[in-house]
């Protein structure tokens, strides 16, 4: 027998979640379930005290996987399929469900047989193991694995080879010299992304009423405008990592959303959960420095944020008026942390004007998504033919804005503030330009980010919006 038929001899075991996947299903499965019902929180305790066999297969009941969408480790299939090519007998070992493992081996047609968690046991470690051992003899097979689960089943294998491992499995492979599969490593870029930085100048608005209420050299204030501008970007970035967990199936299908990292499999999920639980305690330390309104504040947006990705999302209409409402709560945190009071005139304007931003995105979202009538956005609320209605919600809205900012300009209130009111009468015709002017690239298909960082990204905009402050500060100053 030549070496090639002595190895095809030996079948080769492959690990599912991190080696040919680059994720996690258990964890998959639960954001799964949760996005269905999120009142089954309270029974994965439960299922868990029975065991991870009980857990994984109470998920497994009532969630479906999509096999074609899972981010599969390029490096792993490219070598499987030349051992399938060559007559191998491959194996699915896996502590995964039964249910999700035949559904991803039925995908890929290239798996003889599958070794999974059933009901009654957890086929993970040396349960894998011993049922890999009873099924080819000690020694008897070859294994692809990642984890320090996997370190008793190196040790039983013919040959081991570790793919993208973790610090066991690392050390284990470095002891060994066996072989190591290279895949591609996040970079601090990956790290950024995960956190949206780029979204954190959203919460620039916290600063409107310091700027509004001509505090610009007060640095205590300035400095409460900091912690609370820290508090704030730590919260929403732990929320946008959540919200990426229960959207994973939905960003796949996506034709950009797909590359996130926890989408792509570029970041682990466990990575992700942890980084969320940092960035909240880092959220809440710091808005202990602040007056305890702040505190009341952040908790009543980590609330509405949670419920937006949950289900109001996925809420015609409701969706955008939550939307509208977040950006609002930013300025009220920043009243808040500066003890500034807040006027009804800016809540109205900022609930106008961040409504027909938010419809933007909606509208945006339809006119790419090439649906057909009566198909939906997925995700979402809104059908084809919701685009006219859309458009017209949105530009009322930022007319709607602009007769607030009007009517205000005209009051009593702005008399009194101002030296020079006349100066701050610009500022009507100069919201309009900017709003009329994202719905006509929106119209043009030409306005492809998130509208509010579309804003600060576009060098038109910064002129109307750095005009609008010279302004703002003349009147108050002359």
């Amino acid at each position: 027998m030549d070496a090639r038929s002595e190895k095809n001899a030996v079948p080769l075991a492959v690990d599912l979640d991190g080696t040919l996947i680059a994720t996690d299903l258990l964890w998959e499965g639960l954001f799964l379930l949760l996005r269905q019902n999120p009142l089954l929180i309270f029974l994965v305790p439960y299922w868990a005290a029975k065991g991870p066999a009980t857990l994984k297969q109470e998920i497994a009941k009532r969630v479906d996987i999509d096999p074609a969408a899972l981010p599969y480790r390029k490096e792993v299939m490219e070598r499987l399929q030349a051992e399938t090519a060559s007559g191998r007998r491959l194996v699915l070992a896996t502590g995964t469900p039964r249910k999700f493992a035949e559904a991803i081996a039925r995908h890929l047609g290239i798996f003889d047989a599958v070794l999974a968690t059933d009901g009654r046991e957890n086929l993970t470690s040396k349960r894998k193991t011993a049922a890999l051992v009873a099924a080819y003899g000690d020694g008897g097979f070859d294994y692809f694995g990642n984890s320090r689960h996997d370190l008793a089943i190196f040790e039983a294998a013919r040959l081991a080879s570790v793919v993208a491992p973790d610090r066991a499995a690392a050390r284990w492979q470095a002891k060994h010299q066996c072989e190591l599969i290279e895949t591609p490593k996040p970079t601090l870029k990956t790290v950024l992304k995960m956190l949206r930085v780029h979204q954190w100048l959203k919460n620039g608005l916290i600063a409107v009423p310091v700027v509004l209420s001509h505090e610009y050299f007060n640095v205590g204030m300035l400095v409460d405008c900091v912690l609370a501008f820290i508090s704030f970007s730590a919260a929403a970035s732990a929320i946008y990592i959540v919200n990426d967990f229960f959207d994973l199936a939905l960003d796949r299908r996506h034709p950009t959303k797909r590359n996130r990292p926890f989408a792509s499999g570029l970041l682990s999920m466990r990575f992700g959960m942890v980084s969320a639980a940092v960035l909240l305690a880092i959220s809440f330390a710091v808005a202990t420095l602040l007056p305890l309104l702040f505190m009341g504040v952040l908790c009543a947006y980590l609330v509405a944020t949670t419920a937006y990705s949950l289900s109001i999302k996925r809420m015609l209409l409701l969706d955008v008026l939550m939307l509208a409402g977040l950006y609002t709560m930013r300025i009220l945190g920043g009243a808040a942390a500066t003890d500034i009071g807040v006027s009804f005139w800016l809540l109205a304007f900022s609930t106008f004007f961040f409504l027909s931003l938010a419809l933007v995105k909606r509208y945006v979202e339809l006119r790419s998504s090439m649906l057909v009538p009566g198909e939906r956005i997925a995700g979402r609320g809104y059908r084809a033919e919701d685009q006219e209605i859309i458009a017209q919600a949105g530009m009322a809205s930022a007319f709607s804005s602009a007769l607030v900012l009007a009517l205000y300009i005209d009051s009593s209130a702005v008399r009194e503030l101002y030296s020079h009111p006349w100066m701050v009468w610009p500022l009507a015709p100069t919201v309009l330009y900017l709003t009329m002017r994202i719905w006509i690239l929106a119209r043009r298909d030409e306005l492809h980010d998130d509208p509010v960082v579309f804003i600060v990204r576009d060098w038109r905009s910064q002129l109307v919006v750095a005009a609008g402050a010279v302004m703002l500060m003349l009147a108050g100053l002359v």
